[in-house]
């Protein structure tokens, strides 16, 4: 017998996440994964590497509850962001029994996550201007445990509308979870909806440093919930979760000195996109940029598989989302440095 034969039958039929490093490519400017152009550089102590890793690091819980606004009860630190949304599904969802509600197009990983574990998805689309159809949602709330929305979205950079953010939370109250994932907040913090944690015990936010931290190696990501929410969690979570080298170097990120330098990176970053931005709607070939409110662009061309394959041939990795519902000829840009910049600028400036 085929030892698939004895993975869940879910598992069998299950595509993977198509990351950007899975997909690959062959190039030298990788502009796909909404990584930032630097990491800075940070020191190890590795005298305590012979011994398992605290499972909530406490100067890493402290350090973040500060630079968030909240309490340290109210922080929960994984492996990623997406550990938080694979925690959360795993401890408030029944596998074969309970539904999570996504708004596509929108992060591949709630669904994916949901489907690992055995849990359904209800989709309710985006709005024709790239909103949550929060009457459509509250409609369904009944069928489902969580709600994930995520501002700003990715792929379109749009942000969740506040007003109808609190009406689903009102709504919600003791119904199902609603979580909003922030991990490109930084590009746009004062739009953050963490303001909102303490009167809403059933809203939860996914936060992350692999953006504008410029750590996506380390993977580190913060749910951020009331101490009850997070009180659950930890008794889903690994033992170990956080490794100590990754504790040591967070910490170290969210230091005053750390929080500086990635303010500046945000700065450059916003400045680089608003340029990038501009030149791009001067484009013949370009029918749409959209919301840039993240360390990306998603962009119509037209056609956008001719101007893909045109920056693939210059060494450019681009992410494709043409295949995903309304992006038809979309192709999502990552914000690098000024070099990486000006190769992609070079190529749309080229005889089309």
């Amino acid at each position: 017998m085929s030892l698939t034969k004895l993975a869940r039958a879910k598992v069998q039929q299950l595509t993977p996440y198509q990351s950007a490093r899975r997909i690959g490519g062959q190039g030298h400017v990788w502009l796909n994964a909404n990584e930032a152009a630097d990491s800075g550089e940070f020191s190890l102590n590795c005298e305590r590497l012979n011994r398992y890793p605290e499972c909530q690091p406490p100067q890493v819980i402290n350090a973040y509850a500060a630079y968030a606004g909240v309490s340290p009860e109210q922080v929960l630190v994984s492996r990623g962001g997406d550990e938080g949304i694979e925690l959360l599904i795993r401890t408030f969802c029944e596998p074969g029994q309970d539904r999570i509600l996504i708004c596509p197009p929108t992060y591949g990983m709630y669904a994916i996550s949901a489907e690992t574990n055995g849990v359904e998805v209800v989709e309710v689309p985006l709005t024709n201007t790239r909103q949550p159809d929060f009457d459509g949602i509250i409609a369904r709330l009944d069928e489902v445990k969580i709600v994930f929305l995520c501002s700003p979205n990715n792929p379109t950079g749009d942000l969740v509308d506040e007003a109808g953010l609190v009406r689903l939370l009102n709504a919600a109250r003791g119904r199902a979870l609603v979580v909003v994932d922030e991990a490109y907040i930084e590009f746009c913090p004062e739009h953050s909806q963490a303001d909102l944690l303490n009167d809403y015990d059933g809203l939860v936010i996914i936060r992350t440093l692999s953006k504008a931290f410029g750590l996506a190696g380390i993977r580190c990501g913060f749910t951020l919930a009331s101490p009850e929410v997070i009180g659950l969690l930890l008794k889903v979570i690994a033992p170990y979760p956080v490794p100590d080298p990754v504790a040591q170097i967070a910490a170290q990120a969210l230091s005053d000195q750390g929080l500086v330098l990635m303010r500046k990176r945000v700065d450059e970053i916003n400045r680089l996109k608003t340029e990038l931005a501009g030149r791009l709607e001067q484009h013949d070939q370009v029918k749409q940029v959209f919301a840039p409110n993240g360390n990306y662009l998603l962009v119509r061309f037209a056609p956008g598989s001719e101007m893909f394959a045109r920056m693939s041939r210059a060494g450019i990795i681009l992410r494709d989302f043409a295949s995903k519902p309304g992006l038809a000829d979309c192709i999502r840009i990552t914000i690098g440095n000024p070099a990486e910049m000006d190769a992609v600028l070079n190529v749309l400036q080229e005889e089309q």
